[in-house]
């Protein structure tokens, strides 16, 4: 890393933070990574300019943690749905007096299809009117499996978690049993999604908005193919100080701070 002490630091957990990270480093900005599993880690390449720091952070210590790694500014490429670590961040960057930026990953345009339903918080679906006498594959990480595990009596319920030892244990605390837990990264094809959805016979699939990296398009178009129901979780609304659209645009504020900051351009 380089020791001139300005740090960008940014917060992963998504492909399009590993892109950004990697473009950072080709500008040589010196870059601290933060993600919440080891096999996360993986996917950056090595770069004198890239630090990766692995586990989960303490939100009410951010402030502390930011002046502990030199940090002065920060790029937030997070899941749309890491809504605590955006938070925390904006709150620390604002008292602190440093730049935010959020890049917000594209949403997927509202479909009109009738089996299409979008729903503004879980317990919509977590009633005997949407479980009862379905087959019901859940595709909403394993942080909301929990919330299924008082229906798992009930109802017949399938769960496509992440490869990772957290995701499978939190899968299996929630009384998943093995033969209805499958562990696939997305995004994968519309043709490999049918076929799963078929051979579990899936009645209705329950996932979130978290766009066309995490193959919420594939799965618009599998329901409509397969014409089975589909219900997906709005993305949390948070107030970003700045939001950036496209990794472009979110490399060129990068590029443009580092410049001011150092003296040049």
């Amino acid at each position: 890393m380089n020791n001139r002490g300005s740090v960008l630091w940014v917060i992963g957990g998504t492909g399009e933070a590993v892109e950004l990270a990697a473009a950072l480093a080709m500008e040589q900005i010196p870059c601290l990574v933060t993600v919440t599993t080891a096999i996360a880690r993986h996917a950056y390449k090595k770069s004198t300019y890239l630090k990766v720091l692995v586990g989960g952070l303490d939100v009410a210590s951010l402030g502390e943690f930011i002046q502990a790694q030199r940090i002065e500014a920060v790029l937030d490429v997070s899941h749309p749905f890491a809504v605590e670590i955006s938070q925390g961040a904006i709150a620390a960057a604002r008292t602190l007096n440093l730049p935010y930026w959020r890049y917000e990953r594209p949403a997927i345009e509202p479909s009109s299809n009738e089996r299409i339903h979008y729903i503004e918080d879980l317990q919509t679906v977590l009633t005997p009117e949407v479980l009862l006498g379905q087959r019901t594959l859940l595709t909403l990480g394993y942080r909301w499996l929990h919330r299924f595990a008082p229906w798992q009596t009930q109802a017949t319920l399938f769960a496509r978690i992440l490869p990772s030892p957290v995701a499978l244990e939190a899968a299996l605390a929630a009384g998943f049993t093995p033969d209805r837990l499958i562990a696939l990264r997305p995004p994968i094809s519309a043709a490999l999604e049918c076929a799963l959805w078929q051979q579990w016979r899936i009645t209705q699939v329950i996932t979130k908005a978290s766009g066309a990296p995490g193959g919420e398009d594939i799965k618009g178009t599998a329901a409509e193919r397969l014409e089975i129901s589909l219900y997906i979780l709005n993305r949390p609304q948070l107030d970003y100080p700045a939001v950036c659209r496209s990794q472009e645009e979110a490399l060129a504020v990068c590029l443009g701070w580092w410049r001011s900051h150092q003296g040049y351009g």
